[in-house]
Parts: C-alpha cells; structure tokens; sequence
C-alpha cells in the first residue's frame, strides 16, 4: 500500500546552473572507460589485454572474489589501454571505440516468462549486475544472497539534480521491463520512491512495484532514506538498490537481447554557458561532453556526479559508473580578507549566518573553497539538521574514528553509506572529511563482521 513520507530535515542548496529542459546529441567519444574505483572493496581481475577487440558486452574485468560478476565494454572497439596506480593496482580499462556499435547477443525474452537463475545469469554475463549495490555496507550485491526488498528511487533531490521525468520519458516500457526482471529477484517486494511534486509522474503507473511518495528537502531522494522510512535494515538483513537509469538498462537488454549503454546526463553548473541534457553512452570522455560548453575553460572545477557527493574529474577523464550529471562550479581559489565578517548579501550559508537568509529563492554561484581547514571536532547538533533519520551522527563518526565495532552498530552504520551524509560533511563548521571517514568505517564492518 502506498504512503507519503513529509520530511522536515535537511537542505536544499539554491546553486545557478540548472539544466534547461533542452537535449542535444553529444558528440560520439572517441574512448570511453570503466573505473574499478568506483566500486568500494572491489578487486578487479583483468578479462582482456591491450589492443583486444571487443563488442559492446564483452567482459573487461571481473571481480576477483566473486568471479561470476563481469563489467563489459559500453562500445565495441579495440581495448587501448589498462591504467594502474601504486601496487599496478587497476585504475581504468580504457576502450577506443570504432563506431561500428556492434553488440555481444543475449537472450531476449520476457522476464515475467524467466525464473531467476536464469534472469541473474544473463545481469552477470552482460554486465549489468555490478548496478545492485547491498545495504548494508553499499557495495557490490552477491547474486547468491537474497535481499529482503529492493529499493529504487525516481528522483534526485541533490543539488542541480537532473528531471528523470525528462530524461525517461522515452523509456517507461523498459523500465517496466526491468522491474519486472527485478520482481523475480526477491521474495519481497521492489519499491519505488517518487516525490510527492511528481505523484502522478510517467512513473506512477508502473506494475510489479509498490510506489511511496516523499516530500522535503535533499537528500529525500536519497535511496537510502527511502529505505530507513519504508523498511529499516536490521542486523542481519540486507537489502538491494538499483538506479533508475541501471532499470532502463535492464529492460532495453530483455527487449532487444543487447546491452544499450546510451544516456541522457544533465550538464549543469554556473560555469555552463548553456545547462542543458546531454545524450552519450555509459562511461564516456568528459571532454567530448564538456568542450565549449564552459565559460572559462582550465580553470573551472568538473564534477562527475553533483556537488555533494560526484569526483573532481579532468577533461581527459571520464565518466563515473554511477554519475547522472556533470556539474561545473567555479574552482575557489581565492581568499577573502575578513569575508566572514561580511553581511554577505551574495553569500549562501547552511547555518543562515549571512543577510542572504531573507532570499530563501535566491540561487548562488559557489565554489569549491573550503573556506578554512579541519579543526576541533566538536558536539554542537548540527548534523542532526540535515539527516532525516533516527541516528546520531556525530556519535557515529566519532565511533568510526576511535575503531569502536559495537558502537558503531549501536549508532546505526548499517543504515547510511556515504551520499546519506554528504549533507553534514558540506556544513560541518569542523571541516571533517565525514563521507570518507564512514566508508573507512563501512571497511572495516565488511572485515570484521562481513
């Protein structure tokens, strides 16, 4: 039965640079890569060496303690280059696309008409398992383990977030396809968050799902606050969560029996000229999206993925795994004299410190200025404010920080991964590094008790 989630904690941050409902064809790019860094614990075992030709579909790497889950090419080309770090440790397995779009063939058939060995097997031999992330812990799902629910969500609430009504609006017979697939993978049930501005959306007459309703500030789409108001984990449970877009994919691939990789992102940010929706393919070069279409090329910050919680990527970079947007903010490096002493009529602040507080629909130009370093740690109740669930953070940081496994879940580090908290992290007066202190913390929960 459907229910509506009000939401009073939280923050929506008012940024310029909103992606005007416009779409355009990106240009084809010439490389596109997969990034095993994208996936927390994962170890990657090569599929293919340098200079092997591939088709889109084809097994690049697997991982190494679950070897039936493979990630293939988005494109069909010649594999150009595999880039390690410290360790020749796998950074990026780069493919150069020959423009041929040729495709690995898979079974198309009807998922309602399929049982689920045989659904899961071809998400594993595409390479679309690699989607489901588990909570707790937000890594890879395990195809042997069965999930308590799955849980999707139908909106974005960060900032500068891209409309999934637009970018889907194509797309809903297969994402029904999809969640039809993914209605054989549980013996739960599959929920779909949808905001409450959007309650009669292109998404409301899916089947095979049990559609919630939210309202309030970011981050209300996050999944994993779907999840804590519709179905709490406890310990020993565990529960799945796919993208919206990794549904679409799904579908398209039980429709046609190919792996269609193709998607519309939200190029957004105040450095844009012009904020618009860009079609490309999975993975693509961030310079065949970005080139010309920022105001001061070089010396802007490139975000794949929002503010919150994306990566600082360069033009020869690509794409993240994950990442519906790229968003282009100024870089910040510049300091004021005494700004904080400032009225700050201009200025955005989370604690409404500045006058700028009395224009609650004023939208900003930030950047990615700190504006101070790390410094005492402090009990002060700010995190509270801007998450939305029955935990306390501080308390739980601080518990990550001094190794403390009981505290830990006693203070809830099965119900959050690190988009969860991105809010605190970005008011936190104390500077703390919060996202990447609880994936330290999430490490250590998948070492010691698994």
């Amino acid at each position: 039965m459907s229910k509506h989630f009000k939401l009073k904690r939280g923050l929506d941050i008012r940024l310029k640079g909103a992606a005007e409902a416009v779409l355009e064809n990106a240009p084809a790019p010439t490389t596109v890569a997969l990034k095993p860094i994208d996936f927390p614990g994962l170890t990657p075992k090569l599929s293919v060496k340098a200079e092997a030709q591939v088709k889109a579909g084809d097994a690049l790497f697997f991982d190494k303690y679950n070897p039936e889950i493979f990630f293939t090419s988005p494109v069909s080309g010649t594999v150009k280059a595999v880039n390690r770090g410290e360790r020749r440790k796998i950074l990026e397995v780069v493919v150069e696309a020959d423009g041929k779009n040729e495709f690995a063939s898979f079974t198309k058939a009807d998922p309602l008409k399929l049982n689920r060995d045989q659904i899961t097997g071809q998400l594993l031999t595409s390479g679309l398992w690699p989607f489901f992330k588990q909570r707790p812990y937000g890594t890879l799902a395990k195809p042997s383990d069965q999930p308590k629910n799955i849980f999707i969500s139908g909106f974005d609430s960060s900032p500068l977030a891209p409309d999934f009504e637009f970018i889907f609006k194509n797309d809903i017979a297969a994402i029904q396809t999809g969640i039809n697939a993914l209605s054989k993978l549980t013996d739960g049930k599959v929920y779909l968050g949808l905001s409450d501005k959007t309650a009669n959306s292109i998404f409301s007459g899916l089947k095979n799902v049990e559609v919630n309703t939210f309202s309030g500030p970011h981050p209300a789409g996050n999944v994993g606050i779907q999840i804590h108001k519709v179905g709490p984990i406890n310990k020993g449970e565990l529960v799945w969560t796919i993208s919206i877009q990794a549904v679409a994919y799904i579908g398209r691939l039980f429709e046609t029996g190919k792996l269609d990789l193709s998607k519309t992102i939200a190029l957004a940010g105040s450095e844009v000229k012009a904020p618009k929706y860009l079609k490309t393919i999975h993975g693509a070069e961030i310079g065949s999206l970005v080139k010309g279409k920022t105001k001061q090329e070089g010396t802007e910050r490139i975000i794949s993925g929002n503010v919150l919680t994306g990566r600082k990527v360069e033009a020869d970079d690509y794409l993240g795994y994950f990442a519906q947007q790229i968003t282009v903010i100024p870089e910040g490096d510049h300091y004021e004299f005494m700004g904080w002493a400032e009225p700050g009529f201009g200025k955005y602040s989370a604690s409404k410190a500045f006058f700028s507080s009395l224009f609650p629909k004023k939208e900003y130009v930030l950047d990615a200025n700190m504006n101070g370093g790390e410094r005492a740690f402090v009990l002060s109740g700010q995190y509270e404010k801007f998450l939305p669930m029955d935990i306390l953070p501080v308390y739980l940081i601080k518990a990550i920080m001094a190794n403390d496994i009981d505290k830990m879940e006693q203070l809830g580090i099965y119900e959050v991964v690190e988009e969860d908290l991105a809010l605190c992290e970005y008011a936190c007066t104390s500077k703390i590094k919060v996202q990447e202190i609880l994936r330290e913390g999430l490490d250590t929960m998948v070492k010691e008790v698994g």
